[in-house]
């Protein structure tokens, strides 16, 4: 199983989003799981990928050129994929993977999770996608998309594109457990 994991590259963040990434490595590893996320070396990219990596895991980064210039990249991966940009970090971020899990981050990791709930409603991307509400990190975003459900914004079938978690042993369940879609999305994807 291949999952892509989006997070910060802060270092600054409180150590209970680092506690939770190190949970998820542990989870990734026990289970043969590879992780593929955007290349990083810091905050909870970097946390990720050496944690996975220290439990003899298998990491597959990809990062475009211009971060690997100021050294950005993690130097210690299974394999590393330099692209040209972000929009091509983003194509492969999500290709081939059976999952994709947003943990807490900026506005990259945003940018990436609505762009990956956008492809899934329009059918592009069927596979689960999980955000784990670490301290209710993504309370407000829960809110928002239910908002946007209830005002008619999108549908209610829309809401089983996502699903929210709190801790990260139920990550892999919920992906497990996460309701089926295909790309017959496309059909109801207007409201």
């Amino acid at each position: 199983m291949r999952i892509c994991v989006y997070c910060a590259s802060s270092s600054k963040v409180d150590k209970a989003y680092f506690d939770a990434t190190q949970k998820l490595a542990e989870e990734f590893t026990k289970r043969g799981i590879t992780l593929v996320y955007g290349g990083g070396s810091m905050g909870l990219m970097g946390c990720m990928a050496d944690n996975v990596l220290k439990n003899k895991g298998t990491v597959e980064g990809i990062l475009p050129r211009f971060m690997d210039k100021v050294e950005w990249g993690h130097k210690g991966l299974t394999k590393l994929t330099l692209v040209k940009d972000m929009h091509e970090r983003k194509k492969l971020l999500i290709k081939d993977v059976d999952a994709v899990v947003a943990l807490a981050g900026g506005c990259g990791t945003l940018e990436e999770l609505m762009e990956v709930i956008t492809l899934k409603r329009l059918g592009k991307f069927t596979k689960p996608i999980i955000i784990l509400n670490t301290n209710g990190f993504y309370d407000h975003l829960e809110l928002l998309l239910n908002k946007m459900i209830k005002e008619h914004f999108m549908r209610a079938e829309h809401g089983e594109i996502w699903q929210f978690v709190s801790q990260p042993e139920e990550i892999i369940p919920a992906i497990e457990n996460a309701p089926d879609w295909d790309s017959s999305a496309i059909k109801f994807a207007a409201v």
